[in-house]
């Protein structure tokens, strides 16, 4: 559930200004309503610690090499040098780089020529003379050795090419490539070369040492994280000549926590309600141990509940979970995932959240691959007694095994699809009229015309795609009620009156005929969890079949290849296909009934952070 939130204001004197934000920051409540920019040089210093942390992690010595020595902790003195020479080094490094790219093309430029000192030509073009050097084709070269012009000295050809050197230049209508002298000779570049890679050698040997001081870094930076948010709250107070002020927000449970600190520290405070059209509070949920597994999910989606939304986190669980087994759709892939929580609770020895939310997803894709009878896209699984008994046989994948017609099975499963988008649209819809009444908000009416809608849709979605035998004047006769309902209602608002309300909802006419449209592509979108789990299938059985066309004596290991890689990639896309697809419906059809936006801001109190 999302926890109730209170506004409050500190006060205190200007000279305590200090001790107030020290308090705050020990009691770790408030989250700040407003937060200014840090001071730019301690950005400036985070930022160079996070950047030159990720580059040094490059240099870090290989795990089968042995755990290396633990280095001292650093003084702020010594860390801040070696800072200073891991930059520099970076710096010599980058350049090095560079040198060494431009000189091996020089090199490769020069290799054909063969080894000869410039500095002994430029000598020649001292004495005054002006030699000049070109490739040129066979036709050109007789014409240029015919030219009595031209003084030329036939030289060893250089890539397969006539070369010669003149003394002046060729004229122009001789096409040919001349060879611009270096500067250097290909001895001393080569030389040249060897110094550069060993000085970049001794770089990186630089930076391998200086990458052992992990913990000296994590250190640091995580100073420079309390630095730059004790900076961004100390600019953020409100001050006047004599007081200073601060106004941010507390969990309702915490309420006396924050009271307590600030009788303790002589704060003057205030208290207050949030208001419904404050649109910068934040959004702390508090999980049980269900809707707890949600907290990785929302992590990685980068996704909350707005403070003044519904939480939805153990039906998007419940959703989510089952997309995942549809689309993933195979009882083996399952496995994979049940091996992998097993050896993360072995190796960590504790089930955290992430770990417990692996086992759910790997469980309700291990029954839902059972029920279908998909083992690795197998149809030898089923010649397995007790394989085959899991299977019901109206959503079996090898329908034929069990003697159902295939077309009988494609129906049952893509209506099992509509069953569960008509469930959760429903229960989106019942979610807003539980929260609009809640509210006093005349609007659910319109949210339980969409319940209305929602049914209508699904029949239809039954009749047009299914070829189901249903009547179709009560189908249309549902969706019209859904849109008068929400034709009236959907204008509807606390403080709005009746009339206003209607009037704004007849003037949106247009709009929710479109929205109505909308809302049976959305029932239509539940399809393509039947749609991609058939296609991952299809490329299941598609690698079995090439494998065993080919495992056949030796070519039995390049056969077990293919199944390997084979099914490995179409894992990755299955997994990929949960974030287009089986997220997509939570996100966007299911929030939508729902009314919910995903605009939470995260509740994040002022406090010191003792660990990254």
């Amino acid at each position: 559930m999302i926890e109730k939130m209170k506004k409050v204001h500190v006060v205190t004197v200007a000279s305590h200004k200090k001790e107030m934000l020290d308090g705050l920051r020990d009691l770790g409540l408030v989250h700040l309503a407003e937060r200014k920019s840090a001071d730019p040089k301690i950005v400036e210093k985070l930022s160079r610690l996070t950047a030159l942390t990720s580059r040094l992690s490059d240099f870090e010595p290989d795990k089968k090499s042995g755990t290396p020595e633990k280095p001292p902790v650093l003084s702020e003195a010594e860390f801040t040098e070696m800072v200073n020479e891991a930059e520099a080094t970076l710096k010599e490094r980058s350049a090095l780089n560079d040198e060494i790219g431009s000189v091996t093309t020089e090199i490769e430029r020069l290799t054909p020529w063969g080894d000869f000192k410039p500095e002994e030509v430029k000598e020649l073009t001292a004495q005054g003379y002006d030699l000049h050097f070109y490739r040129l084709g066979k036709n050109e070269c007789q014409a240029a050795m015919a030219d009595p012009e031209c003084r030329i000295i036939r030289l060893a050809s250089v890539d397969n090419q006539n070369t010669i050197a003149v003394l002046g230049q060729l004229p122009s209508e001789i096409p040919a490539t001349e060879f611009p002298l270096p500067e250097r000779g290909l001895g001393e570049l080569k030389k040249e070369l060897e110094d550069s890679r060993n000085r970049l050698a001794e770089c990186e040997e630089k930076l391998k040492k200086a990458s052992l001081y992990k913990e000296n870094f994590q250190a640091q930076m995580l100073k420079a994280e309390n630095e730059e948010s004790y900076s961004s709250a100390s600019r953020t107070v409100e001050e006047t000549e004599d007081l200073v002020w601060l106004s941010g927000y507390v969990p309702e449970a915490d309420l006396e926590s924050f009271k307590a600190a600030a009788n303790a520290n002589s704060w003057a405070y205030a208290v207050e309600d949030v208001s419904e059209d404050d649109d910068a509070i934040p959004t702390k949920l508090r999980y049980n141990k269900v809707s707890g597994l949600m907290q990785p999910i929302y992590g990685i989606l980068g996704i909350l509940p707005g403070y003044h939304e519904a939480d939805v986190s153990q039906w998007f669980l419940i959703f989510f979970a089952l997309f995942f087994a549809m689309i993933l759709g195979d009882a083996g892939y399952g496995s994979i995932f049940l091996i992998l929580a097993i050896v993360l609770t072995v190796k960590t020895k504790k089930v955290d959240t992430t770990i417990f939310l692996i086992y759910v997803l790997a469980i309700t894709t291990i029954v839902w691959g059972a029920l279908t009878g998909t083992w690795f896209g197998m149809k030898s699984a089923m010649n397995v007694p007790f394989l085959k008994a899991l299977v019901l046989p109206g959503i079996a994948n090898y329908p034929e095994v069990f003697g159902v017609d295939p077309n009988t099975q494609q129906n049952n499963v893509m209506k099992f699809c509509f069953i569960i988008g008509a469930i959760q649209m429903e229960l989106g819809s019942l979610i807003a009229v539980k929260k609009k009444i809640g509210e006093k908000d005349l609007s659910f009416v319109a949210n339980i015309g969409w319940m209305f809608a929602l049914a209508g849709m699904f029949m239809l979605a039954l009749y047009l795609v299914l070829g189901e035998k249903l009547a179709i004047t009560p189908i249309f006769a549902l969706i019209g009620i859904g849109f008068v309902l929400v034709l009236l209602f959907g204008g509807m608002a606390p403080g709005v009156k009746f009339s206003e309300g209607l009037k704004a909802g007849l003037g949106g006419a247009l709009s929710t005929f479109l929205d109505t449209i909308s809302c049976f592509g959305n029932m239509m979108s539940y399809i393509r969890l039947f749609a991609v789990g058939m296609a991952g299938l299809a490329i299941a059985q598609s690698f079995n079949s090439m494998a065993g066309g080919i495992a056949h004596g030796p070519m039995v290991v390049a056969a077990a290849l293919v199944v390997i890689i084979g099914h490995a990639l179409n894992l990755i896309m299955g997994l990929l296909s949960v974030v287009v697809h089986g997220v997509r419906l939570n996100v966007l059809e299911f929030s939508g009934q729902a009314g919910l936006e995903w605009t939470g801001i995260a509740y994040d109190p002022f406090k010191k952070k003792d660990k990254n």
